[in-house]
């Protein structure tokens, strides 16, 4: 996998891009957002998440989609039960993701942010190919944008509480800052 500087999107991965994207405004990146999505909820694999990043989710397919049809959302990573990921927003683009928040102070993490959606749900266990997908993901990300610092990945809960609970307390923060920690390590 390869980040290119110049265009923000990575080699390796698939493309699915979003219409829900515009610029960011100037500064750097130095900040990593977790979510967690499934479309219908708790139903995985079913590829609604990639129509919903694209405004094409049919809100008579399914009672849910009716109350998020309209929504205009969008992430720069999502990463499926079997790790696959999917990119929709370059990095050098600000996505959707995380609305309403604050992190550090700061007001409106879309500005300095980039957000990772992973299949899933607060209270499921994540697969290991998605801790994996992840972990190789986010090492990628902090060598192109080193103000990632382990201590700036967090969930959208963190950034928004109150209004997001994900990644939920199924994700094993633990576990990912470890193979962070050691990777920093060997480097």
């Amino acid at each position: 996998m390869y980040l290119d500087p110049i265009t923000g999107w990575c080699d390796g991965v698939c493309h699915c891009p979003s219409p829900n994207v515009n610029q960011r405004p100037l500064g750097e990146v130095s900040l990593l957002v977790i979510h967690n999505i499934s479309l219908p909820p708790g139903q995985f694999g079913t590829g609604k998440v990639q129509a919903f990043f694209q405004n094409r989710l049919d809100a008579n397919e399914h009672p849910y989609f009716a109350s998020i049809a309209n929504l205009q959302v969008s992430a720069h990573f999502f990463i499926e039960r079997d790790g696959v990921i999917t990119q929709f927003v370059s990095c050098n683009e600000r996505a959707w993701h995380a609305g309403q928040s604050r992190f550090d102070e700061r007001e409106n993490c879309n500005d300095f942010s980039l957000g990772i959606e992973l299949e899933g749900t607060d209270d499921l266990p994540f697969t290991a190919q998605q801790y994996a997908a992840l972990i190789e993901l986010t090492q990628l990300l902090q060598a192109a944008y080193p103000a990632i610092t382990l201590e700036r990945i967090c969930g959208h809960s963190d950034i928004a509480p109150g209004r997001k609970t994900d990644p939920g307390p199924a994700f094993n923060w633990q576990a990912v800052r470890m193979a962070l920690q050691q990777d920093r390590e060997l480097t």
